[in-house]
């Protein structure tokens, strides 16, 4: 038999709900620096650190309540799986930065749109964990976005590879730009997956 919600349990609810805000506010500012062709990594530190903040609140509370609405160990894997999110999104950032391969490749920025809309639906799944409302919708929805990404990230390496053009360098740089932007894609995933899981064992 669960145990009634108390009001201080409802604090899980409100702090995921901010994780999901910074997940899609970082890929939405991954994807606009790609579009534009210009740095927006002083801006994804800060989301990067606002969620390590939001997540080590929610460890913190799960250590400290005594009834939670779910599963501790689901609280901590669904937090750190939202964390790594916004953690990858940064690495691509900053490497973007420190690899200096100027703008952005057609296939890249198309990933990164498919993150922005990934985010977005994460958002909404995080906001709705109270019932998981239209949580197959969204799942569904990152995983059409994950399958798409697979799809842009395979033909964007056969036109690396085939480019002439493209120096050594670049073409060590850009591989691994993309097997980061799919790690972050599958992520998303990961934390769909997740999220149904835990909906299912609280059902």
């Amino acid at each position: 038999m669960k145990l009634s919600l108390v009001p201080q349990e409802r604090r899980f609810y409100d702090l995921f709900r901010r994780q999901g805000e910074l997940v899609s506010d970082t890929l939405s500012e991954l994807s606009k620096s790609m579009l534009e062709g210009r740095s927006r990594r002083l801006r994804m530190r800060d989301l990067e650190h606002a969620c390590d903040e939001v997540t080590a609140e929610i460890y913190s509370l799960a250590l400290r309540t005594f009834s939670a609405p779910i599963e501790q160990a689901d609280i901590v894997a669904l937090a750190s799986a939202v964390d790594d999110v916004v953690d990858l999104a940064e690495e691509v950032g900053d490497k973007l930065d420190l690899y200096q391969v100027g703008p952005a490749t057609e296939p890249a920025k198309l990933i990164g749109e498919c993150l922005a809309c990934a985010g977005v639906e994460l958002a909404l799944a995080l906001d709705d964990m109270e019932s998981f409302a239209g949580l197959d919708e969204r799942r569904a929805a990152i995983h059409r976005l994950e399958n798409e990404c697979d799809r842009i990230n395979r033909e964007g390496l056969v036109q690396l590879f085939s480019d002439v053009s493209v120096s050594a360098l670049d073409l060590v740089k850009w591989k691994d730009l993309y097997d980061l932007l799919e790690q972050t894609v599958d992520k998303c995933e990961q934390v769909a997956n997740l999220l149904l899981t835990i909906a299912v064992r609280n059902s």
